[in-house]
C-alpha cells in the first residue's frame, strides 16, 4: 500500500491512517511519499520500522501553500517546484509496480498523480469542505460558483473520482459527500480522523488558577515565527486578575533556540515550569503571563484550554472539534492569510473568528473567558462540525476491505 500526502495537514491525517492500518494488520507493506516538505509527521514511523517513506523531498519556501497567493506561487517554481513534481512523479511510477493500491489524502494533485500512475486508487479529500459555501457564504465570487456547481469540488476533480479505477472516495463531512453524490462520485464520509487521539480532559493542578490559552502559531517557518511574535503582541496590556498560562506547542518548528530570541525582545524571562507533569520544553514568565513551551505536546495540552489564539490550519480545527473556541489573527501569509481565516471560520461555523487588531482579539478574548454559556456553545458548534474520533480506524477498514481482502 503506497498512500500519497501533499501537506503537514494531510501528513498528519495520512499517518493516523497508516497507523491504524498497522494496528489492523501489522503484515501489510506501507509505504507513503510526502509531497510537500520533508515528511517529518512520518519520522518515529519510520524509525520504528514499520513504514517506508519514499520519493525525494524538500522544504519550498510558501510551505506547500503556492495556492494562496501569486508570491508564493513564484517563489516555490524559483525553488524548483518543476523538478520536484517531475521526480516524484517518476518514483510513483516506479513504487506503483510493488504495490497493490495508490491511496491519495489531499486535494487535486494527489488525485491526479494516483490516477494517472495507472491501476486501482482510492482517494480521501480533506482541505474541502461544501460548509464554507453552505453555511453562511460570504460575497466572494468563489462562494457563488460553489453555489453553483453544488460542491466546493470542481468538476475535473468530479471526473478523476468517478474514474472505473477509483475504488472509493471518503469525504471529512457528510455534507461534502452528499454534494459529490448529487454529481455522480460515489463518496462517503466515514468519520474525521483529524479528531483521532484526541481528548478534552481536566486540567493539571499546576495550572487550576490560571486562566489557560492556547496559542497556535503554525509550523511553517519564517511564517510561523512571525506568527508567534504577532500573538504574543497582541496580548501585552491584556488585563487579568490571575495568572494567564499561554499554552503553546509547536511541531518540529519553531524550536526553542528559535523562539528564545524573540522572547527575550518581548521581556519574557526563563524560568523553571511549575510542575514536571506539565511535561513542557521551557517556561517563560512576563508578569501574569505563564508561557509554557512543549515541541510535540498538542494531543496532551489542547485539552486543558479554555481559548485558543491561532494562526494555524489544521491545529486550529482540532481544537475547534475538541468543544473550545478560538480567536485567529490573519497575516502576510503564505498560509494563514485573511482569505484563508474566513475561509475556516465559514467551516467550523463561527467556532474560529478572525480578528482584525490587537483591540478586536483582546475584546473577544474578555468576551469569551468571562461568558461560558458562549463558549459553550461555539464549542458545541466546532464539534458538530468537525464530527467524532474514529475515522482513521473506519477508513483503514475501508481500504483493507478495498484492496487488501480483494488481493488475498
Amino acid at each position: 500500500m503506497l498512500v500519497l500526502s501533499n501537506g503537514h495537514g494531510e501528513d498528519l491525517i495520512a499517518l493516523r491512517i497508516l497507523e491504524a492500518l498497522h494496528r489492523l494488520r501489522p503484515g501489510v507493506q506501507l509505504r507513503v511519499l510526502p509531497m510537500v516538505g520533508v515528511g517529518r509527521a512520518f519520522d518515529a514511523a519510520t524509525e520504528a520500522g514499520w513504514l517506508h517513506r519514499v520519493g525525494p523531498r524538500a522544504a519550498l519556501p510558501s510551505g506547500g501553500f503556492s495556492n494562496q497567493s501569486l508570491r508564493g506561487l513564484i517563489a516555490d517554481l524559483g525553488a524548483g517546484l518543476p523538478l520536484l513534481s517531475w521526480r516524484q512523479w517518476r518514483c510513483l511510477r516506479r513504487e506503483r509496480k510493488q504495490v497493490n493500491a495508490v491511496v491519495a489524502v489531499g486535494d487535486l494533485l494527489p488525485l491526479l498523480l494516483a490516477w494517472a500512475a495507472g491501476g486501482r486508487f482510492g482517494f480521501i479529500g480533506t482541505p474541502k469542505s461544501d460548509y464554507t459555501w453552505r453555511s453562511g457564504p460570504g460575497h466572494a465570487l468563489s462562494d457563488h460558483y460553489h453555489r453553483l456547481k453544488g460542491s466546493e469540488w470542481d468538476p475535473w476533480e468530479w471526473l478523476l473520482m468517478r474514474s472505473r479505477r477509483c475504488s472509493f472516495v471518503a469525504m471529512r463531512d457528510r455534507i461534502t459527500a452528499r454534494g459529490l453524490r448529487r454529481r455522480g462520485v460515489r463518496a462517503e464520509a466515514p468519520g474525521n480522523p483529524m479528531m483521532d487521539a484526541l481528548h478534552a480532559t481536566e486540567p493539571p493542578s499546576a495550572l487550576e488558577r490560571c486562566r489557560r490559552l492556547m496559542l497556535l502559531c503554525g509550523s511553517r517557518m519564517p511564517e510561523a515565527l512571525h506568527n508567534a511574535e504577532r500573538l504574543l503582541r497582541s496580548l501585552e496590556g491584556f488585563p487579568s486578575s490571575v495568572p494567564l498560562a499561554l499554552l503553546m506547542t509547536t511541531g518540529s518548528q519553531p524550536d526553542q533556540s528559535q523562539l528564545a530570541p524573540l522572547l527575550e525582545t518581548l521581556g519574557y524571562r526563563p524560568c523553571p515550569p511549575p510542575a514536571a507533569s506539565l511535561e513542557a520544553t521551557a517556561c517563560w514568565v512576563k508578569g501574569v503571563h505563564l508561557l509554557l513551551l512543549g515541541s510535540g505536546r498538542f494531543d496532551r495540552w489542547a485539552g486543558w484550554a479554555e481559548v485558543g489564539l491561532a494562526t494555524a490550519g489544521t491545529a486550529t480545527e482540532q481544537l475547534v472539534g475538541l468543544g473550545i473556541p478560538a480567536l485567529s489573527l490573519p497575516g502576510p501569509g503564505p498560509q494563514f492569510t485573511r482569505g484563508f481565516a474566513k475561509r475556516q471560520s465559514r467551516l467550523l461555523g463561527g467556532a474560529v473568528l478572525p480578528c482584525r487588531s490587537r483591540s478586536e482579539l483582546q475584546e473577544r478574548l474578555s468576551l469569551l473567558l468571562n461568558d461560558a454559556s458562549l463558549r459553550n456553545e461555539l464549542g458545541r458548534i466546532g464539534c458538530q462540525r468537525m464530527g467524532r474520533p474514529g475515522g482513521s480506524t473506519a477508513l483503514a477498514r475501508r481500504i483493507l476491505d478495498q484492496f487488501i481482502a480483494d488481493t488475498e
